[in-house]
């Protein structure tokens, strides 16, 4: 009984990392049509999404102890996503208003980092978290770049929920930033390493717990 109650607290707790991402997702994923705080949003989204694939990946993975649940767990993270996109498409927008974020690269980095290190949980805590936070704003930005026209879709497709100062306007070219894939990538590494620590922290408390 103990067996089954400490998997499936486990696996409720994967479960709720990975909807929270997708609730995210829903909340902040269409920043790009908010277009004169795109940069700014794009800072913010890239810290968040980063974050949160990390204590969520890290977690599963040292549940398993197997390289490659990491990237599992971002598939699971893309296919939630992929359906809750089907919300905004039954209410009349396009399929592709909200850009699914590019994790799976991202963990595949995570999974490698502690492959390679031989299972070390320690390095991928401090390598795997920063490759995670450097890398996703940089595979997302690429991801954005093959997305069609942002303004286009903004002007075509108003949420009709906004209010008058978020209806989008013609951008403002380095009002915020210069390089928003560097300062979130920046600011992502430095603040996944800790919160990966958290996940591992997280798996050990489950234990500690079930065990009580």
């Amino acid at each position: 009984v103990m067996v089954w109650l400490r998997r499936t607290t486990h696996y409720l707790f994967i479960v709720v990392v990975a909807v929270n991402s997708t609730l995210l997702t829903i909340n902040a994923g269409d920043y790009i049509f908010y277009t004169d705080w795109m940069w700014t949003s794009f800072v913010v989204f890239s810290i968040s999404q980063s974050t949160m694939l990390a204590v969520g990946a890290i977690y599963y993975m040292l549940f398993t102890g197997v390289p490659g649940t990491a990237t599992y767990y971002a598939t699971i993270m893309t296919i939630y996503t992929w359906v809750a996109k089907g919300a905004w498409f039954a209410l009349g927008y396009p399929y592709d208003f909200i850009v699914v974020p590019v994790w799976i690269p991202s963990a595949m980095l995570l999974d490698l980092t502690y492959w390679a290190t031989r299972r070390n949980k320690h390095a991928a805590i401090i390598i795997g978290g920063t490759l995670v936070g450097l890398s996703f704003p940089l595979f997302n930005m690429v991801n954005l770049l093959l997305v069609r026209d942002p303004l286009e879709v903004a002007f075509k497709y108003p949420r009709p929920t906004l209010p008058a100062y978020m209806t989008p306007i013609e951008p403002q070219v380095g009002k915020f930033y210069n390089s928003p894939v560097a300062l979130g990538s920046g600011a992502g590494a430095v603040l996944s390493v800790p919160i990966a620590a958290l996940g591992a922290k997280l798996n050990t408390w489950t234990y500690r717990w079930m065990a009580a």
